[in-house]
């Protein structure tokens, strides 16, 4: 076997594992225009877009906006959520290491909740921190130290 032939024997074989491999934008949505039967033309034509840019997205040499990856999904019936993150698989991963950062935090208000040196040091009232409780529902607080904060601020609105 020559040299050449055995380095692109590797290369084919590289990148091959075992498990089953997710499609991708284009894959998935080739597949479901087959499974239902439909031309590239036909696709094109229920999207409003033409049949050359069907057929750059099926090949990944284009990438679609918003309103064409939501045109595709209503057409195919797909999910639109799934075929978003197909189309671009950045947010996925993104999500994914958001996901995982949370699940390993303590959330900034159980970090204030517990520790009792900082709301003795700010002489924080039982009613205080049932006030406080409630904002922590409103919306995310990064930091024990914005609840603080906003402690002071409510004092100050106050006249405390």
């Amino acid at each position: 076997m020559s040299k050449a032939r055995s380095t692109s024997a590797r290369r084919a074989s590289k990148g091959k594992s075992d498990r089953p491999k997710k499609p991708d934008f284009g894959e998935a949505i080739r597949s479901r225009r087959r499974e239902l039967d439909l031309t590239q033309d036909g696709v094109a034509s229920l999207i409003k877009t033409s049949t050359p840019y069907v057929a750059y997205l099926e090949s990944g040499k284009r990438h679609p906006s918003d309103q064409i990856v939501r045109r595709l999904a209503e057409v195919l019936g797909l999910d639109y959520r799934e075929l978003s993150f197909l189309a671009n698989p950045h947010i996925q991963a993104s999500f994914s290491a958001q996901a995982k950062r949370a699940e390993g935090s303590v959330s900034a208000w159980e970090q204030f909740r517990t520790n009792e040196q900082l709301r003795r040091i700010h002489n924080v009232s039982n009613d205080e921190m049932e006030m406080l409780s409630q904002v922590a529902l409103l919306g995310e607080i990064q930091s024990p130290r914005e609840l603080i904060f906003i402690l002071k601020t409510v004092r100050h609105a106050v006249g405390r």
